[in-house]
């Protein structure tokens, strides 16, 4: 199984950025204890700040070798603007399952907008870094592993 894990803009600072928001967990660790956890999947990690360079990626997906089983898609303050990033989960044709380390429904109302819960297979909200696991574990329980 190969999962791609995509992140959007700010996130390259997690563990530095809001600790009292976003944690003080960084990413490289995230990344170690999921990897650890699953040492029979296959991990792709990507971040990027800028919005085409997510959506290139999603939309190579398909065509990556090995083959994808899924994304977990943590998409930062594009899930609360971006349409075109909305269609290329939409048309990206495998589960993407949507990771949102606070609780969006508690935040500004700016960001209690997503456009990409309904295009995503599942959604882990307000969980904290462990959203990644969550969305890790659901990606596998979806896919019978």
């Amino acid at each position: 199984m190969t999962i791609l894990i995509l992140n959007g803009p700010n996130l390259n600072r997690l563990g530095l950025r809001k600790p009292e928001v976003y944690g003080t967990t960084s990413m490289a660790q995230i990344l170690l204890d999921i990897q650890q956890r699953w040492l029979d999947v296959h991990f792709v990690y990507k971040q990027s700040n800028h919005e085409g360079d997510l959506i290139d990626w999603i939309q190579e997906a398909n065509s990556q070798s090995p083959a994808l089983d899924g994304i977990v898609l943590n998409a930062g303050g594009y899930a609360h603007t971006s349409v075109a990033l909305r269609d290329a989960v939409e048309e990206s044709g495998l589960p993407v399952v949507e990771v949102h380390i606070s609780d969006i429904t508690k935040r500004e109302p700016f960001r209690q907008t997503d456009l990409l819960w309904n295009v995503c297979a599942h959604a882990v909200v307000g969980q904290g870094t462990d959203g990644y696991r969550l969305a890790v574990e659901w990606l596998m329980d979806a896919s019978g592993q």
